[in-house]
């Protein structure tokens, strides 16, 4: 039912997303033995969220050039398209991609752009970049990150986030990033409301002044955030099948996102880390269908939020929105 609707996707790990053959390939090519990152299937193999990080981490070994992250871009951003995603935005994290160093992000960045262009131009679908330090890596190593996604802010490196383990300090302990993000004129966001409760999405908001949160769905706990989050027009970036696989909830009808829709909080639907949860925005769609009854109406809706939600330039919003439109009409 949903597989023609456009999407806009705007919570996506750009590694997180690989498909699991592509990263068997690479480390065949290498001669890199990540046995124990695959069950035997050949799915990704994990017990929890910090052990799925590991794992994360693991797989990310393989990718080692930018030539290796041209080929995951165009790999990520073709599964996306035939989900019907036509705009996205993928966090990207310099310590993955060259160490931090600046020279070598660079070098990274022009070939996950070359990708990306590519991918508009074949597929039709549009992709921007958000900056995330590692959380668990430290609020140092966050700076490093910072002062990367300072000098490539433009017209495709459009936001800055934090990503990783949500226990691991507090959001005021990367303040200066997110400063130094901020002064480049990049839009931010935040991972809180996962694994951290309802305080989290507080600390996020009040401490480092993003106007995303990513994920957020614990601030169901909390009604008077919840009517502050509706009323300053804070959106969530919400990844129901990744939180359903992580076990926050038992399944799709106990999760949060039809209860925050319906009390006014601006919500949108991403995937996350998909091929680690065994979906796709399709699936995501589809289940969403037969949990809350939603009708293309209540999609639409949810792309709209997320198309004026998203990080990238005016021009670039406004194509989005046209598309959305001549696909509603």
């Amino acid at each position: 039912m949903t597989d023609t609707l456009p999407k806009i996707e705007l919570h996506l790990h750009l590694e997180g997303a690989a498909p699991p053959a592509f990263i068997r390939g690479l480390a065949a090519e290498k001669k890199m033995d990540i046995s124990g990152v695959f069950d035997a299937r050949g799915d990704y193999s994990y017990t929890d969220f910090w052990h799925f990080l590991k794992v994360y981490e693991a797989a990310t070994e393989t990718l080692r050039t930018p030539r290796d992250y041209y080929r995951l871009t165009r790999a990520v951003l073709e599964e996306s398209a035939a989900s019907g995603v036509i705009y996205s935005e993928t966090f990207l994290s310099p310590d993955f991609c060259g160490g931090r160093d600046l020279g070598a992000w660079r070098e990274y960045l022009h070939a996950i752009r070359e990708a990306a262009e590519e991918a508009e131009r074949q597929d039709g679908i549009t992709l921007r970049g958000i900056v995330t330090p590692i959380r668990h890596f430290g609020p140092e190593k966050a700076k490093e990150t910072a002062i990367c996604a300072a000098e490539t802010a433009g017209d495709w490196i459009v936001g800055f986030g934090l990503a990783g383990d949500e226990k691991a300090g507090k959001p005021r302990d990367f303040a200066w990033a997110f400063d130094a993000a901020r002064e480049a004129g990049l839009r931010l966001t935040c991972h809180a409301g996962e694994w951290g409760g309802p305080d989290s999405v507080r600390d996020a908001i009040r401490d480092l002044g993003v106007e995303r949160i990513g994920h957020g769905v614990r601030a169901i706990e909390d009604m008077a955030l919840i009517d502050e989050l509706a009323e300053r027009g804070t959106v969530l970036e919400v990844c129901p099948g990744s939180n359903i696989a992580l076990g926050l909830y038992p399944g799709w009808r106990q999760h949060p996102i039809g209860q925050l829709f319906d009390r006014g909080v601006k919500v949108t639907v991403s995937t996350d880390d998909p091929p680690f949860f065994h979906t796709t925005m399709v699936r995501e769609y589809d289940r969403l269908a037969d949990a809350f009854d939603w009708d293309a109406g209540v999609f639409a809706t949810i792309a709209r939020t997320a198309a004026e939600a998203a990080f990238c330039d005016t021009a670039t919003k406004d194509k989005i929105l046209k598309k959305l439109e001549s696909a509603h009409a």
